[in-house]
């Protein structure tokens, strides 16, 4: 039997409550919509949330409702998923690169100083799978040189740095809920924000650019079709109400993984965040090829030739084929993300895995490695 990579949990309860919008009559733009919004501001501590139809979405908006276009460079990763670089360059911004910090994965605040020129006008940090950047640091870079500061923390529901949520620090946040995160509205995102003109102008741009007044059919400036559904809010607002189990659970598998993993030589595990709670959106390890003896595309190989699926995370943004005709990046340019997106491998992980299950990718990885 195949053990999935990801995949959703739906319950009788988030169904029923499906269903009861269906029956509603209500469909898009109506109460469940802002009840899911509030539960979300909750979470992060925010005083808005505007819900959309996925994280890039929420990304595009943050970038656009805080003013950032051509010419503006924005400091950034090399390496997350490749939407938190593609939403500056919908507007024309300039993505700037610097390299992560080993540990972590995220940002290296170091490096992020040194990156700050006079066209720099923000930063936008990633919390890579779950386990949040160092925002404190980066947020107080943002603040001395006067830049805005986006926080895209699409993989990071339910995580927490030095006490604060993440979602909860600089102009702008983001979460995303498609089917293999903490929970999931089918497609969905939030906007997070204490700016009540940010929030405005997200839920008149995600409306086709409709005015605060709400008008039928009057549209003072440009817009999208960025709606969350009634129905797809439904799901989000049933599932977020069990959050703090979902999150538990995850720890507890994240654990059952650091102990039937533990000790095989060459074979590193996640980084749990230190200062905080690690919402766990992924399980990645790191294959040391040096000391397995194997790369990390042939365990791969001989993981998804025994039924366990795999796949590596993330490849470089910078040497993705359209950044590098667009911006000329070469092999090389940012070595820690390099030489970490070489090796990374992301297990099976979702919220009602067995232990058997993760038994079993155990075992299989054992075998595989002597092999």
């Amino acid at each position: 039997m195949k053990v999935p990579l990801s995949q959703p949990e739906v319950t009788e309860y988030d169904i029923g409550r499906v269903v009861e919008v269906l029956r509603s009559g209500r469909l898009s733009i109506g109460p469940v919509l802002e009840a899911f919004e509030e539960a979300c501001a909750h979470v992060a501590g925010r005083r808005y949330a505007v819900g959309v139809n996925s994280g890039t979405s929420a990304l595009h908006l943050a970038v656009r409702a805080l003013g950032l276009g051509p010419g503006d460079e924005v400091i950034t990763t090399p390496f997350s998923f490749v939407a938190s670089s593609n939403c500056l360059l919908f507007e024309g911004a300039t993505p700037v690169f610097v390299d992560i910090d080993p540990q972590s994965l995220n940002l290296d605040p170091e490096k992020v100083e040194t990156a700050v020129t006079p066209r720099t006008r923000a930063i936008l940090a990633v919390d890579v799978f779950g386990n949040p950047a160092d925002h404190p640091r980066l947020l107080d870079i943002a603040r001395r040189y006067g830049l805005r500061y986006i926080e895209d923390s699409c993989e990071a529901l339910g995580s927490d740095i030095d006490g604060r949520p993440a979602g909860s620090f600089g102009d702008a946040g983001a979460f995303a809920f498609y089917p293999n995160k903490q929970i999931t509205t089918g497609e969905g995102g939030m906007l997070l924000t204490d700016d009540p003109e940010v929030a405005a102008l997200a839920r008149s741009m995600r409306n086709q650019g409709r005015g605060e007044s709400d008008e039928w059919l009057a549209h003072p400036r440009l817009g999208y079709n960025y709606r969350l559904d009634e129905i797809s809010a439904a799901l989000g607002r049933a599932q977020i109400e069990r959050l703090e189990e979902i999150v538990a659970r995850r720890e507890q598998l994240a654990r059952r993984y650091n102990e039937a993993l533990g000790g095989l030589p060459g074979i590193r595990l996640p980084r749990a965040n230190l200062r905080g709670r690690m919402s766990w959106f992924v399980y990645v390890v790191e294959v040391d090829e040096a000391v397995t003896g194997v790369d990390r595309d042939t365990l791969q190989e001989r993981l998804l030739a025994a039924g366990v699926e795999c796949k590596p995370y993330f490849p470089p943004i910078h040497l993705q084929p359209f950044y590098q005709e667009r911006f000329g990046f070469p092999e090389g340019s940012f070595p820690v993300t390099e030489r970490i997106a070489r090796r990374t491998l992301a297990l099976p992980f979702f919220t009602q895995m067995r232990p058997d299950q993760v038994e079993r990718v155990a075992e299989e990885v054992r075998r595989a490695l002597a092999a």
